[in-house]
């Protein structure tokens, strides 16, 4: 057997058996690249107008957060951008729960309470990850998927290569003519659209790869040089001791990095557990992740606590550091703004296309081999 016919063999397998789940992940990416501009073009509770009044700190947000869901797990108060509502942000695990309400910056009164888990995005991300399957069960099939479909790029890239110019001509463009059949159009959208959209469809998924293999993470970021710890360890106060604090700690760390960070575009206080340090994200750049300050206090003398994790302060960051941090960015698009969504957008659709005219081929030639 010639090396193209294994290739073509691997590339047709690897296809059959990761088309359905490959299909899934791209059109549910597809579906999620512009959730942020549609939730705010549909949900006015987001909003607020701006008034020459100071907004209140965390501390009074907590109280009235807390007062809302008594019983769930309050994690953090997030300052948006201005012209924006605060969002007292509730999550856990166990027993698993996320919520949202949304107060006015200015009085706390609350605008609304929304249950995340029954929003249609919070779908469409959980068939992203999971298939909508447990994530013990989910997340390996996604991730390994996903691994499967980069191979299936080289090897569609090998099998397609022309081996002529006679070839070339033919596959670097669409030549329909009327006469043209369905057939040769679905086999030329498979390999012509597959062939430009393979490099930043291996972007795409290899960056998608880093949220479900630990491994493969670790080994691209050794290989950038990282340094740091990969997985995240929440940091710890010291033993308890009584303060002297004017102020909830919350709001004065609130200040510090009002002071600090003048130009914050979004600013983050997580609520205090016991033992656990405050912590506090600041972003200065907006529609991106990567740029997120990770600060984190000790709430008992307000010092600052270092980390020696990549989500630590954005100017201890290194190249390999940032990699890691820009994966999310460079998966969505965001990274290169709104135009970034919207190749995001299109090439996830030219994936979730793939499998669907490759069956074709594969379904097409078992019929002609049956006659």
């Amino acid at each position: 057997m010639t090396l193209n016919k294994i290739i073509q063999k691997i590339h047709l397998w690897l296809g059959l058996s990761t088309g359905l789940v490959v299909f899934i992940i791209s059109i549910t990416g597809c579906i999620y690249a512009f959730q942020q501009e549609i939730q705010d073009a549909t949900q006015p509770f987001r909003f607020s107008k701006i008034e020459n009044k100071p907004i209140l700190p965390p501390s009074i947000f907590e109280q009235q957060a807390r007062r809302t869901l008594p019983h769930a797990h309050l994690h953090a108060i997030n300052y948006p951008a201005p012209g924006r509502n605060v969002e007292a942000i509730f999550y856990s695990f166990e027993p698993e729960h996320y919520y949202i309400i949304y107060m006015n910056p200015y009085t706390a009164k609350v605008l609304e309470v929304v249950n995340m888990e029954n929003r249609f995005f919070h779908w469409i991300l959980d068939g992203h990850f999971y298939l909508w399957l447990p994530p013990k069960i989910g997340q390996p099939l996604t991730s390994y998927a996903t691994l499967l479909f980069v191979f299936m790029i080289f090897s569609g890239i090998f099998l397609w290569w022309p081996k002529n110019k006679s070839a070339a001509r033919q596959r670097f463009w669409f030549r329909w003519k009327d006469i043209t059949k369905w057939k040769r159009k679905n086999y030329d959208l498979h390999n012509i659209l597959g062939f430009y959209s393979s490099f930043l469809l291996l972007i795409i998924a290899i960056t998608g790869i880093f949220f479900g293999i630990q491994w493969f993470t670790y080994i691209i970021y050794k290989a950038a040089g990282g340094e740091k710890k990969l997985l995240f360890t929440e940091p710890v106060s010291q033993r308890a001791i009584k303060t002297n604090f004017k102020k909830p700690a919350t709001d004065l760390v609130w200040e510090k990095m009002k002071i600090e960070h003048p130009d914050a575009v979004s600013l983050e206080i997580h609520t205090i557990e016991p033992a656990s340090a405050i912590g506090a994200n600041v972003n200065t750049k907006e529609g991106v992740f990567w740029s997120i300050d990770y600060r984190y206090f000790d709430q008992y003398t307000l010092k600052e606590i270092h980390t020696d994790t990549i989500y630590g302060r954005l100017k201890d960051a290194d190249t390999a550091d940032k990699l890691i941090r820009m994966t999310y960015d460079i998966h969505t698009g965001g990274i290169l703004g709104f135009t970034g969504k919207v190749l995001a957008f299109l090439f996830s659709l030219v994936a979730a296309s793939l499998p669907v005219t490759g069956f074709l081929i594969w379904w097409g030639k078992q019929k002609k081999n049956k006659l």
